[in-house]
């Protein structure tokens, strides 16, 4: 069980970041890592540096029930330091385990798309995979979402949290699903109420669900979560599937430690050529600047 009000499971395949955006200044999760480097024996022992974990890639079997499974809660699963290959094992238990519905957020949305339309295209199809970007600012909203709109992926979401401005008007074509949140905990930055009105008047017209986390602040449980006088738990329409049987889920857990953990040689990679450069900072700001909604990262 998790305390974060839009999942209800974590799962963390990967731990540790870094910063990119104005967005992570306050991180809670390198505030928590960090608390435990050097302390023998802790999974934070190496505080926030990015690691893969193989022991956890098996845990989503581990659930009792069909779930809201966030990934990557302290970490990103796109971040740099993590190989294709072990992207392409994390995919595999997401499709495998697919009772769960998993919710992935990044704030790297252009691995994400070189990586669904090349490495990861044969999950792009999976109804129990939601990808979503984090998004702060109006800088970070006209960069990343575009990029996110135009991946293959059945269920997109927003994750605006910690809103720190006034997005203005926002167009949420191919979006399902908006998360509204302000930041919380020391050094916490305000957000003003009639930013998240907006965002929520936009959702409305365009019938986009929109989940309303927190107000954040120092205090936040005091703060609280209504809005309007009440509370917005909002999702896109979804189901789970049927968790298997016993014997079922054994032969799940047996095959899949064969394919991830024993030498086996991934066709799916080795067959592919190598990524070209990523898109250039100037081609992706061109076409931001031009209102180029489809914007081609190869």
């Amino acid at each position: 069980m998790t305390s974060i009000e839009w999942t209800n499971e974590t799962w963390n395949p990967m731990r540790g970041c870094n910063k990119v955006s104005s967005g992570c200044r306050n991180c809670y999760a390198e505030t928590f890592a960090n608390r435990f480097r050097g302390v023998v024996g802790n999974a934070y022992e190496e505080g926030f540096k990015p690691r893969e974990v193989p022991e956890m890639l098996l845990k989503p079997l581990k659930f009792k029930k069909p779930s809201l499974v966030f990934v990557n809660s302290m970490s990103d699963l796109f971040h740099e330091s993590f190989s294709d290959e072990y992207l392409y094992k994390v995919f595999t238990v997401m499709r495998e385990a697919n009772w769960h519905i998993y919710q992935i957020l990044t704030k790297r949305p252009l691995r994400m798309k070189q990586l669904f339309d090349s490495k990861l295209k044969e999950f792009s199809e999976l109804e129990n995979i939601w990808l979503g970007v984090t998004v702060e600012n109006c800088r970070e909203y006209r960069k990343r979402v575009s990029i996110l709109r135009n991946t293959k992926v059945k269920t997109r979401f927003l994750s605006i949290e910690p809103l720190l401005e006034d997005l203005g008007d926002i167009d949420l074509t191919k979006i399902q699903w908006v998360i509204v949140g302000g930041e919380s905990g020391a050094g916490c930055r305000p957000m003003e109420e009639s930013w998240v009105q907006s965002i929520l008047k936009q959702c409305e017209q365009q019938n986009v669900p929109m989940h309303f986390k927190q107000w954040g602040g120092i205090r936040k449980k005091r703060a609280g979560r209504t809005l309007n006088g009440r509370t917005y738990d909002n999702f896109p329409e979804f189901h789970f599937n049927s968790i298997p049987g016993k014997s079922e889920l054994k032969q799940i857990k047996v095959d899949l430690e064969k394919l991830l953990f024993e030498a086996i040689a991934y066709p799916q990679l080795s067959s592919l050529k190598p990524m070209e450069t990523p898109i250039s900072s100037f081609e992706l700001e061109n076409a931001i600047n031009t209102n180029q909604e489809d914007v081609t990262v190869f």
